[in-house]
C-alpha cells in the first residue's frame, strides 16, 4: 500500500490515479484545506476503483496512526504542504508551521511503523537564484521565500533522517510548474479564492470569472520582459511520482532530480497558446513585479531521464487544451 497525503489536491489526485493505473494500492489522506472532497468521486469515475481516503491533517498523530495500523504501508509520496511562493511572504509562521511540522510527524510515525519509502515534493524554489540556467542538480541552494526555504529545510530534514537511517531511502523531487489537467476534465486545478498559479487565472479570465489577468513584470531581462517558467503538464508530473517510487521499491537508494520539461516559456508564450486552445481572448495588464520572484528558470532534466527513465510527453498546446477542457466544463471548478 502507498499513502499519499494532500491526496485530494492538484497534483495529489493526479498522482492517485497514475499510481492506479500502474497497478499500486494506494490510500490517501487530506484535511480539503485546499481541495474538494468530490474529488474523491472523480478519480473513482477515472480509474473504476473506490479510492480508500482518510479524513485528517498530517499533524496529527491519531489519523496517520490509523493508516498505518489498518494498511501495510510500503512507501509514503507527500504533497500535503502550503505552496504559494507570494503567500508564504506574507505569513512565513503559517508556512513554517504547516510545511515542516507535518513532515515531522509523518516522519516520526513511519519510523514507529518501519516504513522506509518516502517520496517527497520539492520544489525549484529551492535553487540559489543566482545560479545560471538551467537548473541543475548539484547547483547552489537558497530561496527567495518561505515557501522555498521551507522545502530547502524539509531536504535537509530528511538528509539528516537518512544519515542515522541507512534504510531510509527518499526521492527528493524538485519540479517547476505544473499545468494542465486530466483528459478527461473530471480532475484538474481549483484553488481556492485568488489563484496564486499563472493557468488558473488565465483560464478564469476565459471563462469570464476574472476580466483581466494580471502579469507581475513587464521589465524582466526576458525576450518579451515577461517571466519565464519551465511549465510542466500535471500527467508528466505524476508519472515521475510513479517512476520515483518503483526507483526506491527496486532498492536502489535515495535520489535528487529535477522535474521540468527543460525549456522555458513566457507568460505572454502561455497566454498564447491558450487563447489557441480556448479561442478565446486572454485580456491582461502589465503590474508591478511580485516579492520572491525571479526573470527566469528552467530545469535540466537530464538526470530523471537517465535515472528514472522519465521525460515529459505533452507539450505547452496540450497543457492548454486539457486546462481549457477542464476549467469549461468546470466554470466553478468541483463546487
Amino acid at each position: 500500500m502507498i499513502l499519499l497525503t494532500g491526496a485530494t489536491g492538484y497534483i495529489g489526485s493526479h498522482t492517485w490515479v497514475e499510481l492506479l493505473l500502474a497497478g499500486h494500492q494506494v490510500v490517501g489522506i487530506d484535511n480539503f484545506s485546499n481541495s474538494n472532497p468530490k474529488v474523491l468521486n472523480r478519480i473513482k469515475q477515472i480509474s473504476g476503483q473506490e479510492p480508500v481516503f482518510y479524513s485528517g491533517d498530517v499533524r496529527d498523530r491519531a489519523p496517520l496512526n490509523k493508516i498505518f495500523q489498518t494498511h501495510n504501508v510500503k512507501a509514503v509520496i507527500h504533497f500535503a504542504a502550503l505552496k504559494a511562493v507570494g503567500e508564504s511572504v506574507q505569513k512565513p509562521l503559517q508556512y513554517y508551521q504547516n510545511n515542516l511540522s507535518g513532515l515531522l510527524m509523518l516522519a516520526e510515525v513511519m519510523q514507529e511503523h518501519k516504513c522506509t519509502h518516502f517520496v517527497f515534493s520539492s520544489s525549484a524554489t529551492v535553487y540559489h537564484p543566482n545560479n545560471p540556467i538551467p537548473y541543475q542538480e548539484n547547483m547552489p541552494l537558497g530561496s527567495t521565500s518561505p515557501y522555498g526555504w521551507s522545502k530547502y529545510m524539509s531536504e535537509q530534514i530528511l538528509r539528516d533522517i537518512e544519515i542515522a537511517n541507512h534504510d531510509f531511502s527518499v526521492a527528493y523531487l524538485r519540479y517547476f510548474n505544473p499545468v494542465g489537467a486530466h483528459a478527461s476534465g473530471l480532475i484538474g486545478e481549483d484553488p481556492r479564492g485568488v489563484p496564486n498559479n499563472l493557468m488558473p487565472y488565465v483560464t478564469q479570465v476565459a471563462v469570464g470569472q476574472r476580466d483581466h489577468l494580471s502579469v507581475y513584470g513587464g521589465d524582466w531581462p526576458t525576450a518579451d520582459g515577461t517571466g519565464v517558467r519551465d511549465y510542466i503538464h500535471v500527467v508528466d508530473l505524476a508519472r515521475g511520482h510513479v517512476k520515483a517510487l518503483n526507483y526506491l521499491l527496486s532498492g536502489k537508494g535515495s535520489i535528487t532530480a529535477n522535474l521540468g520539461a527543460g525549456k522555458g516559456y513566457s507568460v505572454l508564450d502561455l497566454v498564447k497558446a491558450f487563447e489557441k486552445a480556448s479561442n478565446k481572448k486572454i485580456p491582461y495588464k502589465i503590474v508591478d513585479r511580485r516579492a520572491g520572484d525571479i526573470a527566469a528558470f528552467y530545469a535540466d532534466p537530464t538526470l530523471a531521464k537517465d535515472k528514472l527513465d522519465w521525460s515529459v510527453e505533452y507539450d505547452l498546446n496540450r497543457m492548454c487544451e486539457d486546462s481549457w477542457r477542464w476549467q469549461s466544463q468546470n466554470p466553478n471548478g468541483f463546487e
